[in-house]
């Protein structure tokens, strides 16, 4: 079943995301989080891709394995920026042939070191040049896109972010999952435009907690931005250390999930960092010991 259809059918959802390890040690973390998170059953599963496909041939065997090993639908993220159609349709046909079929559509970043002014050579200057290119050459493959709440820092211009989405969508994608974001008045605006720009597929809300101040610092930093409200970071100021932060970032989260599922949203997204810590956190707060409990 793709995602599509779950979304279509199951609401809400909740989904992991989890990222392919660059160690054996890392490995092991990561497999121990897998056996703790999978009992809670969540609807699917995504794997992320290093920039400028820097991470393809791990994220690759990760979602063949997950997908293989627990039945789960698997959303393979896919970046595009400097590749060729033919590399594209290559990697899309092994997915294909062991089942997987979920594509997150990005454009995605430059290999490191290289000036982001100056994109790659390659066939596809936007995601939503992938997302015509895989609705047309896979028709049976489904799509998904990210959304961006509190805006994406090369758009300032939040009117043509919206119309930027909107190509995405129109061009086949299925369904939208944020970015992370703390204020959930950000992502019910963000909701509202969306609707407003004619957009009517599902949107999935992103959301990571925080587990520590140097873990906060860095999301402060990513290339996407993370507005970190006034109240949290009180909150956080209060905090002697984090053991402290981590119960503050798992509370703020928990109300997070509560007030989306309140304001019936089509699904939530958990950003695990391969850790089941904090998810397994988040449930035991709600009050739930597996996803199909969620409304």
């Amino acid at each position: 079943m793709r995602v599509k259809d779950i979304l279509a059918t199951a609401h809400p959802t909740c989904s992991l995301e989890f990222f392919p390890p660059k160690t054996e040690s890392l490995g092991v973390e990561l497999d121990s989080a897998l056996q703790e998170l999978l009992p809670l059953k969540p609807a699917y599963v995504s794997v992320t891709y290093g920039a400028g496909g820097s991470t393809q041939d791990r994220t690759y065997d990760l979602v063949v394995r997950i997908r293989r090993e627990t039945g789960l639908p698997v959303i393979s993220h896919l970046t595009c920026v400097g590749s060729r159609r033919d590399q594209i349709r290559a990697l899309l046909e092994r997915y294909a042939a062991n089942d997987v079929n979920d594509i997150l559509a990005l454009r995605g970043d430059p290999p490191r070191g290289q000036a982001g002014d100056t994109p790659p050579a390659g066939d596809f200057n936007r995601a939503s040049d992938l997302v015509a290119f895989i609705r047309k050459e896979f028709p049976g493959m489904g799509i998904g896109v990210a959304g961006f709440p509190e805006g994406h820092p090369e758009t300032p211009n939040r009117l043509k972010e919206i119309d930027y989405l909107k190509e995405k969508v129109d061009a086949g994608a299925d369904y939208i999952v944020t970015q992370l974001f703390f204020d959930n008045r950000d992502f019910y605006d963000f909701c509202d435009r969306c609707h407003l720009a004619g957009i009517r597929v599902p949107i999935v809300a992103g959301i990571l907690p925080i587990t520590n101040r140097a873990g906060m610092v860095r999301m402060a930093e990513l290339a996407a931005g993370s507005r970190i409200p006034a109240a949290l970071l009180r909150s956080v100021d209060r905090c002697v250390d984090d053991t402290a932060v981590e119960r503050v970032g798992i509370h703020w989260a928990a109300e997070q999930m509560r007030d989306l599922l309140h304001h019936r949203v089509a699904g939530i997204h958990l950003y695990t960092l391969n850790s089941a810590r904090g998810v397994k956190r988040i449930f035991a707060s709600l009050g739930i010991t597996d996803a199909s409990q969620l409304r």
